[in-house]
């Protein structure tokens, strides 16, 4: 089925697109792609490796963009306004079409030797790769591999399709069609996913301070909430690194999930994973104490015993110190005075919004599918209801993304 792309009338220079184009046979659509773009409104850089212009020449790929076609460091170099830090702070998305084994190898093991790896490494703006190669070298296991690890960076991929190869023979490995790869990337940075190019930390589950081998302080967090958010975070867009503690749920595909026991190992995953994030949302149930002794055998059932307990890591009180222009959100889960309990947790661990969750609520809160929740800024206070934690997730993302807008970040 033919797809007409729609039209607009004149470039928006704020719709930059970087188009990197590999040493593939498959090439040859790259100017179709380009002005696919174009007619969309973006203006398009496209950026050509050394093979491929062997199959296509800059001067084709300046002719139809309308501007400097990059194929070396010294291009980038030589020209301020196409520094690679300079341009790949501009663009909206990264493209990659076709994309070679050889790219994927070098964009999943940070390699930086050519113009286009140098750009991709220094973007902080989506990047979406439409492969195209011989069947048996996509689907060799090295490959796969990278590909693997380029998703859980959340790079976005785009075919490749069943089809006659160049080598003559059928198979996958074919170039997805140009309307689709143009759709796809279009749809993507629609107002959906607005959330592209950041990047955020998200908390999940409850931690276990160990009393013994078998026994353990905990909470009846089951991590359901920070797991929505991280989902929800993920498709509209973000890159999102989650931190779970002792969760019983599947893995979200393309979110990089950090295991995690205690509150002094989640301490140490969110302090060693700050500096990547824009944001944080800490929806963890944290415990406040744990046992000063951890016992190295089972104690056997006889006299009373008794505990002695120590604080744990203040972990919001710990960013608090190095938040920066960094977003923070935390969560506070509780049976008493919940508005002013958490008002100030707010101001004490300063942070941008705090979710007050009502524990008292039998059909909402740990371990159920809803949460009852009442967002608290240094504004005001709004109380959101009971909401599925699908949908409470999805309250909470909009919140973060008018953060993101009312803030000046990195």
């Amino acid at each position: 089925m033919k797809v007409t792309l729609p039209t607009r009338n004149k470039t928006d220079d704020s719709k930059t697109l970087i188009l990197g184009i590999t040493g593939c046979i498959a090439a040859y659509k790259s100017p179709d792609i380009a002005r696919g773009f174009m007619k969309l409104g973006y203006k398009v850089v496209p950026v050509l490796t050394k093979a491929a212009t062997q199959f296509i020449t800059p001067l084709t790929m300046q002719s139809i963009c309308g501007g400097k076609a990059i194929t070396s460091l010294f291009d980038l170099k030589n020209d301020n306004q196409f520094s690679h830090l300079s341009l790949s702070s501009q663009a909206s998305a990264v493209l990659i079409a076709p994309a070679t084994a050889n790219i994927l190898s070098k964009l999943a093991n940070g390699t930086a030797d050519d113009a286009l790896s140098t750009l991709v490494l220094a973007s902080k703006a989506p990047l979406f790769i439409a492969p195209a190669m011989n069947e048996k070298m996509y689907q060799n296991r090295k490959t796969q591999k990278n590909i693997d690890s380029l998703k859980k960076e959340n790079a976005v991929f785009i075919g490749p399709q069943i089809g006659s190869l160049a080598c003559g023979e059928e198979g996958v490995g074919r170039l997805a069609k140009v309307s689709l790869i143009v759709n796809s990337v279009e749809e993507a940075l629609s107002d959906k996913y607005d959330f592209a190019g950041k990047k955020i930390l998200v908390t999940a589950g409850g931690t276990r301070e160990a009393i013994d081998p078998v026994r353990f302080i905990g909470n009846r967090s089951s991590g359901k909430m920070g797991y929505a958010c991280a989902i929800e975070l993920k498709n509209r867009g973000a890159r999102v690194k989650l931190i779970s503690a002792n969760c019983s749920l599947s893995n979200p595909e393309g979110v990089e999930v950090i295991n995690v026991e205690t509150s002094k190992q989640m301490l140490e995953q969110v302090k060693a994973n700050f500096s990547w994030a824009q944001a944080v949302i800490m929806s963890a149930a944290v415990s406040d104490f744990s046992p000063k002794k951890v016992l190295k055998e089972k104690i056997k059932k006889g006299k009373d015993l008794s505990v002695n307990l120590q604080k744990t890591p203040d972990i919001l009180g710990e960013l608090a110190k190095v938040k920066g222009n960094k977003i923070l959100i935390g969560f506070a889960a509780e049976s008493q005075d919940l508005i002013s309990n958490a008002a100030k947790k707010l101001k004490d661990k300063k942070l941008d919004l705090i979710f007050a969750n009502d524990i008292t609520k039998k059909d909402s809160g740990f371990s159920s599918a809803y949460s009852e929740l009442t967002c608290i800024s240094p504004v005001g206070t709004e109380a959101i209801g009971r909401k599925l934690k699908e949908e409470a997730a999805a309250i909470v993302a909009d919140k973060l993304k008018e953060l993101f807008d009312s803030k000046i970040l990195f």
